[in-house]
Formats: structure tokens, sequence, C-alpha cells
């Protein structure tokens, strides 16, 4: 038994409850007489479907496996050695919920330094090393392959990445430096940094082998089998695998430059990880790999006592956990079989939704509108973009055929939603016309019909409130682009039945939405804490502060696009809409800006202009302007935006239009692309005191996002 795997058992009561991974050794002879071969299977124990993780006890497992194979080697008893996962699944990196449990840098210190001790064994075992990802393969997982000599990847592997910059870390077990040695610093730059802060983007097999990260690729129904011939070619001397030489000179460098713009870019300066990844991509060019791994340790353990790794987590096991099992839904049971879908409107946004309903529920899908040509756009609209994803191939001919003839377009309500289970409208933002929408739909659909709206601001309870059946009425906000902003806010009106809920959850699972229950109040959630947002920002300008000063107060929260960049996305028009219903709602907190009304009225879709090729003012915005003359400062503009926010969720929170504070969170992180590095919202006010000054609490438990007492 290895010090290493002694030290690690002991470090194991640090993991309360880590779901160990066990290291299983077999022995084949290997095809073409290449002789035995030791083959090291990582496996949890659980069903296909659960990742396969690496804690202290987990890394001793390994360890001791290693042990063995170590002796055979020596012993001339093997060939090679290979490591592997079961089935569908190679391996995901670090236990996080030992991970954001430590409370000593010793402790985070010592599981950097555990996985490095481990791992770098295979790299110096008597024979060759084999990595065959034959699953998904992420962080840790991807970094026990690269200390093997060679590597296999499957073509049907869905995810394979380094995602720890993604959650305030980095690849610490190996990766900043064994990957740019392996594949060049640009193409790892890409991997390490890139995908990470582009919302954590992952890779095919194929793309892992067009990187240069394995040597082979092969089918996924016989991967092992063709991976093991492969592995005897390679040992007999009948194949040569080469690689191409990395350039050590000024593409190095320029990657790494590239990078931190980059990450200038995502993160403006104010999240660590991306960037002390990129000190250690930038050191690894001499390719001394042992300063190169103490590096990594020592990082490692600076950022998981850091704030970020926290935050990181704390969005990791929102999205993936309380958005799979949203708070608050109905027995799933209640839910009622959608067979049919129909859509009132053939706008943008409603042929967005004709499109993903049609592509998730693989259902009839009919769109309506006040004449035939608007009704053709949006069907050609729809019908447009199946035809890019089967360029793409992201469809096949027959299914793109199947996909076209779903959706169809028609003038006669009565026709197109007779036998609809489901109807969404997507038409003008005003409730006279949203009510008669309703009203004439409810006049020829079925009384099991579901009604949904999918209203960004308005009542509910409202809008339903002249229907015979107000019951079936459910609000169903997106966000755009619907195809690629997960969150859907579902909205309970006063008379809202379970049995249309449940509906719409099941709906919405199916459309693989993240789903959030929201009490019908003005704007939701998003919206709501958006508008109070940039509209501090707006007031801001309006009093007097200069545009660029207001813009720039709040680039250390780190957030993916400035403010006026995101009202140009969203839409002015949409924007001024918001804010005038919850002016309307709450007249003490939020008001129109009579120059966000103007820049409207004059038809501009922002503050900014791109003919330079990156955002500059608009000096027809500039001329609209009219603004006071009261300047603010930078910080004194950031306080006032942090300080509001706060009051607004603390307001939200006490009316109940969402469970917990987690969910804030939730909705930001997926609805409005907030940064997981500062975990939404709710975790950074807590740890820059803003909430408790303004709320005289916290909004989250010490320890929760946040690191333990």
């Amino acid at each position: 038994m290895s010090t290493t795997t002694e030290l690690l058992k002991g470090a194991a009561e640090l993991f309360p409850g880590e779901v160990v991974t066990q290291a299983h050794v077999r022995h084949f002879d290997l095809p073409l007489g290449a002789g035995t071969f030791a083959l090291i299977t990582l496996d949890n124990g659980l069903d296909h479907t659960k990742p396969t993780t690496f804690g202290p006890q987990s890394l001793a497992n390994l360890d001791a496996a290693i042990d063995q194979v170590e002796a055979e080697a020596k012993a001339g008893k093997i060939v090679g050695v290979g490591v592997t996962g079961k089935p569908f699944i190679f391996a995901v990196g670090a236990d996080l919920k030992g991970v954001e449990l430590l409370k000593t840098r010793e402790d985070a210190l010592a599981i950097g330094k555990g996985g490095h001790d481990v791992f770098k064994r295979l790299s110096s075992l008597a024979v060759p090393t084999f990595a065959y990802y034959n699953g998904a393969a992420m962080g840790g997982g991807v970094e026990v392959g690269l200390h093997c000599s060679y590597r296999t990847v499957s073509k049907a592997i869905p995810a394979f990445s380094l995602p720890e910059v993604f959650l305030g870390l980095l690849p610490g077990w190996g990766g900043c430096v064994l990957l740019p040695n392996l594949i060049g610093a640009d193409r790892a730059v890409s991997v390490i940094v890139e995908n990470s802060l582009n919302q954590n983007r992952q890779l095919k097999g194929k793309q892992v082998f067009e990187l240069g990260i394995a040597d082979a690729i092969f089918e996924g129904a016989d991967f092992l089998e063709q991976s093991l011939a492969w592995t005897a070619a390679v040992l007999k001397g009948e194949l040569q695998v080469s690689r191409p030489e990395v350039d050590r000179g000024e593409a190095w460098d320029a990657a790494v430059e590239r990078g931190r713009a980059f990450a200038d870019s995502k993160v403006h300066g104010a999240a660590p990880a991306a960037y002390r990844a990129l000190e250690i991509i930038s050191a690894a060019k001499n390719g001394d790999l042992r300063q190169g791994f103490d590096a990594e340790s020592e990082a490692l353990a600076d950022l998981i006592m850091g704030e970020e790794l926290r935050s990181g987590i704390y969005a990791f096991n929102l999205v993936q956990k309380r958005g799979k099992r949203p708070a608050g839904a109905p027995d799933k049971s209640l839910a009622r079989p959608v067979t049919k879908v129909g859509v009132v409107g053939a706008g943008l946004m409603a042929s967005q939704l004709a499109l993903l309903f049609a592509r998730r529920l693989e259902v009839p899908v009919v769109m309506t509108d006040i004449d035939q040509e608007r009704v053709d756009k949006g069907v050609k609209y729809v019908h447009d973009q199946i035809d890019m994803l089967l360029l793409k191939g992201r469809v096949n001919q027959d299914k793109a055929n199947r996909l076209k003839a779903a959706v169809t377009g028609s003038l006669d309500k009565a026709a197109a939603f007779g036998d609809a289970d489901f109807v969404i409208e997507a038409v003008f933002e005003e409730m006279g016309v949203k009510q008669q929408v309703f009203a004439e739909v409810e006049a020829v659909v079925p009384e099991h019909t579901i009604l949904a709206t999918n209203t960004s601001s308005l009542s509910v309870s409202e809008m339903a409130s002249k229907l015979k059946h107000p019951e079936r009425v459910v609000g169903f906000h997106f966000f755009n682009p619907v195809a690629i902003l997960p969150l859907l806010e579902i909205v309970r009106g006063e008379r809202t039945d379970d049995a249309a809920l449940a509906t719409a959850f099941g709906v919405a699972k199916k459309l693989k939405k993240t789903a959030v229950l929201v009490k019908d109040a003005p704007a939701f959630v998003v919206n709501r804490i958006l508008v109070r947002f940039m509209g501090e920002i707006q007031n801001a300008i309006d009093e007097g502060t200069p545009v660029a000063v207001a813009e720039k107060a709040v680039e250390p929260l780190g957030l993916p696009m400035s403010p006026l960049v995101l009202l140009e996305l969203v839409g002015p028009a949409i924007g001024l809409h918001v804010s005038e219903t919850l002016a309307g709602a709450f007249p003490d907190r939020f008001k129109v800006s009579p120059n966000l009304a103007a820049l409207v009225k004059a038809g501009k879709r922002g503050f900014y202009v791109h003919d330079s090729g990156k955002p500059e003012l608009d000096p027809e915005v500039v001329a609209l302007l009219k603004q006071g003359d009261t300047v603010l400062t930078e910080e004194q503009v950031r306080a006032r935006v942090l300080e509001g926010v706060a009051q607004e969720i603390g307001l939200m929170l006490a009316e109940g239009v969402v469970a917990e504070a987690q969910d804030i969170d939730l909705c930001l992180i997926t609805g409005a692309g907030w940064p997981f590095h500062l975990g939404g919202v709710t975790p950074y006010l807590d740890r820059e005191g803003v909430s408790e000054r303004v709320n005289g609490k916290r909004f989250l438990e010490p320890g929760v996002a946040s690191v333990p007492a």
C-alpha cells in the first residue's frame, strides 16, 4: 500500500457521502500474440446513468490498482495497462459534494496533491499505458487519460470537457500542463478556457480525435474490442502513433494572450479561475511537468477555498438538481397527455415556439394569425429552420420531412384547435388583445385543453378572468432566444388548477426546459429583477451620469454583457413595456425613463451602433438624451444598483413570488445568463454585505455558496 493511498484514506472523512469508485483489474491476452494486458475499469457500482467520480477513497482505490499492475509490470507479467470506464461513462472528475465541504487550505492542497500523485503513476509504469475514453469524460476523468501514453475515444461520446473554469476551478490534476504539451497551447486554451466560459461547451468524440487528444477513434458498439486490437498493433510495432510537433515559440504566447482577452470579454477580471489556468499554461511552455503539477496543486488549493468555487458548485447544483425537480410542482400523475399543440400568432417568437414544440414533443403543431401572409411567413420560418438543422446534420432527411409535415398554418381557429390539447398564445403584449384571443380560443377547443400565455409581464389571472374556465390558464414564459435559454417561468394564476399546472410542467420537461414555479406577480422573476437592475442604471444616466460611467459601474460583477447591450438584445420596446407594467404596479420603486421612451419612439434598437465592429454610442441617441446635472461615480452607481436589486429580491421573497432565494438564482442563471461564478445573484449580494445592509439578513445561510465557517 503506497503512502499516497494511506494519505487519501485518511482524507476520506472530509468527503462524507462520497460515491466510491472501484478500480477493477482484469487481464486479457491481446490479439496478434501481443501478450497479457491489464485493464483497470472505473465503476461506482451504480446504474449506467450515474457518473463515476473521484474522491479520496476513490483515488485510493485507483492507487491500489496501480500498485498491482506496477508489480506485474516489473515482474514482466504484462505488456501494458489500460484504463476505461463502465458502459457509457468513463469518469467525470472530482466529487464536488466533498470539495465544497473542505474547510482549510491544507485539506484542499492534500486533495490536489493526492490526485497528482495517483494519476502521474500511470506515466511512470514500466510498460505503456492506454486510456480508452468509452463514454462521458470530464475534468479528472479527462486528466487521468492525459497521464497515459496513448488514448482512444469512442465516436459515441456525448460529452468530453475540462469544465473546471466554468465552476471556478482549474484542471488541477494535470490538465493545464499536459494538454498544451500534447495538442499545443492554442487548442488547449480553447478546451480549458474558451469552451468552459461558453456555458461549459462539450466536445463530441470526433472533435476529441481531431484536436489530437486521442490517437484513434472507434465506433461505440465494439469500442473496447477495437481499442484492444489497436493497442496490440501499437505494442507489436505494427502501428506507429505520430503526433504533430507542438509549437513552443510565439504561437504559445499568442494563445495565452488570446485566452486572456477572451476571459476579459466574459468575466471582466471578476473571476480568477481562467487567469490562474492561463498562468499555468503559459509556464508549461518549458515542458517542466513537475513544476507545472506543483503550480496546479497550489492554484487548486487557493481556488477551492475561494468564494467563486462555492458559488459555482451552488449554481451547478441548482441547475442539475433543483432545476430537474422544481419546487412546488404538483403531482405529475395529474398531467394530461398532449398530442397536438396550437400556437396563436406567427411572428418570430411564435415561430420559435412552434419549432420547439414540434422538435421536442413530436406532435402536430398548428399556427394561426390574422391573415394568410403572416401565417405563411411563420410556417416558412419554421420550415427554413428545419432545413438549416438538416444542413448542419442535426436531423436526417426523414426527420426533417416529418417535422415539416407536423408544422402547418390556418386562419380557421376552430379547424386548427378543435382537437388541440395545449394552445399557447404569443401575440401583442396588451391585455385586451390577449383576453380576446383566449376568448376566441376557448370557444373552439375541448374542455380539457390547456391555455398557455407567453406573456413577459402581464397578469395571468386578469387574462383568464373573463373565461368560462379560468382554471386551465397557465403562464408559460419563455426567454429569447427560445432554443438556447433553458428557463421557463411557469406562472400559476389565482384560479389555475393542479391539472393545468401539472400538464404545463410535463410539457416543460419534454421541451427540455428548466421550469420554475412562479406566483402571478408583475413581470414574474427575471424581468422584474432585470428591470430594477437596469432601471437604476438608466436612472443614473437620466440624472446626469455619463453613459460610460454608468455601464462600467457593474463590470466588477463579471456579467456576460453590459446592461445596455442586454437592452439591445431584449429590445428597447420590450424593456419599455415591462418597465411601464412595473411602474404601474410599484410606482415607489420603478419609473418609466423618458430617455428610454424617446429611444423607442425614434425607432432605435439600442444605445450603440456597431459600424466599426465594436459597440460605440450612437450619436443620434446621444442627441436624444436629456440629462440632469447629478453625476455619480462608478462606486455610487454600483451601490445603488446592488441595493435596489437586494431590496427587490427581499420583497419578492416576502410576497412568495418563488419558494426560496435559490429559485431566484436558478431563474437568473438559466434565463438571463447570469454567471456561474456569481452563483446567480443572492450569493454575491451576501458576500458583498449588501443583503444585510438592505434587508437586515443574508439570503442564504453561511456555508451555502460560501466557505463553511
